[in-house]
C-alpha cells in the first residue's frame, strides 16, 4: 500500500484517472470516425470523387494525417494513464520512477498520469532535447 495516499485518495485519483481515460478513449474514437476513416467524397456528400481539385485532395490528406497524428498523441495519453493505473494497484502511484522519491500532490493534481516527480521529468526533457540536436 502507498504510504503517501491513503486508500480513498487513491481511489479518487483511479476516478480521476479512469474519467479521462474515457474522455480520451472518446476523442479518439471521434478523431478516427469523422477524419480518418471518411473520404473526401462522404465528407462532400459529392457522388464522384473525380470531381475534386488536387488542392482539395491535398488539404484531405492534410487534415487525415494531421488527424492520425493527434490520435496517436491521445492513444499515447491513454498508455500513461493506464501505467498510472496500474501504478495504483500495485501501490507505486505517486513515487517518482527515476528518483523514487514522493511526487507531490499539487503535480499529481495537475497531472494525474505523471510518473516522475518536477525535478526529474525538468531533467529528462532537457536529456531529450540534447539529444535530439
Amino acid at each position: 500500500m502507498n504510504k503517501k495516499f491513503n486508500k480513498q485518495e487513491l481511489e479518487k485519483f483511479k476516478k480521476i484517472l479512469m474519467d479521462l481515460k474515457k474522455k480520451v478513449s472518446s476523442e479518439i474514437r471521434h478523431l478516427t470516425e469523422d477524419s480518418i476513416y471518411k473520404s473526401q467524397k462522404d465528407v462532400s456528400g459529392e457522388i464522384s470523387s473525380y470531381t475534386y481539385h488536387m488542392a482539395d485532395m491535398a488539404t484531405d490528406s492534410f487534415d487525415r494525417e494531421f488527424s492520425y497524428a493527434l490520435a496517436n498523441n491521445e492513444q499515447e495519453l491513454v498508455y500513461l494513464i493506464n501505467e498510472a493505473l496500474s501504478r495504483i494497484d500495485s501501490g507505486e502511484y505517486g513515487i517518482c520512477e527515476l528518483c523514487e522519491n514522493s511526487i507531490k500532490r499539487s503535480r499529481l493534481n495537475a497531472i494525474p498520469y505523471a510518473k516522475n516527480c518536477l525535478e526529474c521529468q525538468t531533467k529528462e526533457e532537457k536529456r531529450v532535447r540534447r539529444e535530439k540536436r
